[in-house]
Formats: C-alpha cells, sequence, structure tokens
C-alpha cells in the first residue's frame, strides 16, 4: 500500500490541483533519461559510430544559419500576424470586393504547396517587383504562407463568439469598434491562442525550406556541413535539437499567455 501510494505521488496528477514542481521535473527528467536512451540504442543498432570531431569546426556555421533562422522567424512572425489579422477581419466585412479578396487569397494560398509558392513568388514576382535580397523576399514568402492560416484562425476565433453578446454591446450602446475591442477581442484571444502557437511552431519549422533559394538558414548550413563531412547524424541531430529548442519556448509561452489572459464566456 506505501509503495503504491509513493508511486501515485510520483507519476499521477493529484485529483486536485497540480503536481508539486518537484515531482515535475522528476518525471520530465525521467521521460527525457528514456527517450535518450532509446534514440542511443538505435543509433547502437544501426551500427553507427558518432564522430562529433568531424563536425565540431564547423560549428561556427552552424551557429550562424541558427541565428539566421531566428532573425527569418521573427519577421515573419510579426508580419504574418498583421496579414492574418487584416484578412481575418476582411472576411466579415460587409465591403463585397474585400471579403472576395480575402477568401481568393486564404483558398489560393491554403491550396497550393509552400514550396511551389517561394520558387513562383522568388522568381517571377520578386524579379518583377525588383525585391532582389533572397532574406526579404523569404521573410515575405513565409509572412504571406502563413498569414492564410492566421486569417482563418482569427475568423474562427472571432464566429464562435455568440451573436447574443454583440446584439448586447449594441443594446448598451457601444460602437462596432468598442464592441470588438472590449467584448470580442478578449475571448478571441485565449481561443486562438493555442492554434496560433501551433501555427508559429510550423513557421519555424517551414523556413528550413527558404534553402531552395540559397538562403543559408539552418537547415541549409547542416546540409553543407553533411556535404563537406559526411557525417549525416553528426549533423542533424544538432539541426533537430537547435529547431526544439525554438519551438518549445513558443508553446510554452502560449500556455502561459492562455492562462494569463483567459476569460469566462
Amino acid at each position: 500500500m506505501a509503495l503504491r501510494s509513493t508511486a501515485a505521488r510520483l507519476f499521477l496528477v493529484p485529483r486536485q490541483g497540480e503536481p508539486d514542481r518537484g515531482v515535475y521535473l522528476f518525471n520530465l527528467a525521467a521521460a527525457l533519461v528514456l527517450l535518450s536512451l532509446a534514440v542511443f540504442w538505435g543509433i547502437r543498432s544501426l551500427g553507427y559510430e558518432l564522430r562529433w570531431e568531424s563536425v565540431w569546426k564547423y560549428r561556427a556555421n552552424l551557429l550562424r544559419g541558427f541565428q539566421m533562422t531566428i532573425l527569418l522567424s521573427l519577421g515573419s512572425l510579426a508580419l504574418s500576424v498583421v496579414i492574418g489579422l487584416f484578412f481575418g477581419l476582411a472576411q466579415g466585412s460587409r465591403l463585397i470586393p474585400l471579403k472576395l479578396f480575402a477568401r481568393f487569397y486564404i483558398e489560393i494560398i491554403r491550396g497550393s504547396p509552400l514550396l511551389v509558392q517561394i520558387l513562383i513568388f522568388f522568381y517571377v514576382i520578386a524579379n518583377a517587383l525588383g525585391v532582389q535580397n533572397r532574406y526579404t523576399a523569404g521573410i515575405i514568402i513565409m509572412s504571406i504562407f502563413a498569414g492564410a492560416y492566421i486569417a482563418e484562425i482569427i475568423r474562427s476565433g472571432v464566429d464562435s463568439v455568440g451573436k447574443s453578446q454583440r446584439e448586447t454591446a449594441r443594446a448598451m450602446g457601444l460602437t462596432p469598434a468598442q464592441t470588438y475591442r472590449l467584448v470580442i477581442f478578449p475571448q478571441v484571444l485565449t481561443r486562438v491562442l493555442p492554434p496560433l502557437a501551433g501555427q508559429f511552431a510550423s513557421l519555424v519549422k517551414d523556413s528550413s525550406l527558404l534553402s531552395i533559394i540559397a538562403v543559408k538558414e539552418f537547415t541549409m548550413a547542416a546540409r553543407e556541413i553533411n556535404a563537406a563531412t559526411f557525417s549525416t547524424l553528426e549533423s542533424y541531430i544538432p539541426l533537430a535539437l537547435g529547431y526544439l529548442a525554438l519551438t518549445i519556448p513558443l508553446s510554452l509561452l502560449t500556455r502561459k499567455l492562455e492562462a494569463r489572459f483567459s476569460y469566462d464566456s
């Protein structure tokens, strides 16, 4: 009985409240150890001997690629939110041309592969507009792509707010702008944060496709190291860990924001 009670305290979430921080860290460490053992066993079963010294001298190249991925992701995240907010609200506009244009943009972007969009935008549209910088073009491409998905997330969040709340706000004398700012947006924010976190994480990972237009980001740096050293795992294991280092904090930050801006409806 005592053993069962101890195991319950260590591995089960209490019926009320949250587990202690120490218990949480213990389970996190155990999960990381098991994952590391599984990876180690998989590599050993292949008979592959890791040679980290072969890629160590290229660490500066990998770090520069990691930094470039961070800059590309931050720029794309900021611009895609602006694009998504505009087109998300445009879908509910009373202006028919704007409403149709928003739907057309969203369906075209969501219905075609990102790789195709990168090639068409960079080699056709960017050249026609005189955009020669590959990094600027990359940020614009990623922003346009992610903006379509963010627009749908925002539209669904706005539509999830009941019409009765809008009618109540109108009866209280609130203007449409005040209704959105005081009634709709506070509820929409907490509802769209989880899907937005997933979209932001996907945007960070999708930036690896920009290597197709010779943008030297994280993935391209790893591919160059692999081509120079023929050390595949030693090149791509840091790549995977680097992307996790970018996406996990995004997820944790979003959860904190979700708890911070939670509203009863």
